[in-house]
């Protein structure tokens, strides 16, 4: 249900870390690992369903507004996920220009 902003006593713009800042630019990673990474979260952690939910709803739509910054890997095995990087020339000082 929408609430009046007047409600909140802290409110925010939405900003979002440049892929270099969050990815090593040598590594692959998973949709769950990238975001984990993207909330700060260890990439090897155990998380419940729902927690695991939350972070791939905002790591996705990050991902798409930063698509050309990405390659991907397929998967070794059909169920399991595919492999997400740095695209080449992607580095810190692609982030430090924003």
């Amino acid at each position: 249900m929408p609430r009046p902003k007047d409600e909140f006593d802290d409110l925010r713009p939405l900003e979002f870390r440049d892929p270099a800042e969050v990815l090593d630019a040598d590594e692959m990673y998973t949709i769950y690992e990238v975001g984990r990474l993207l909330q700060g979260v260890d990439p090897e952690a155990e998380l419940d369903i729902e927690t695991e939910n939350v972070l791939l709803d905002w790591a996705i739509p990050w991902m798409l507004g930063h698509s050309q910054k990405f390659v991907f890997a397929e998967p070794e095995h059909d169920a399991d996920p595919g492999y997400y990087g740095l695209a080449p020339g992607v580095g810190p000082e692609d982030a430090a220009e924003q």
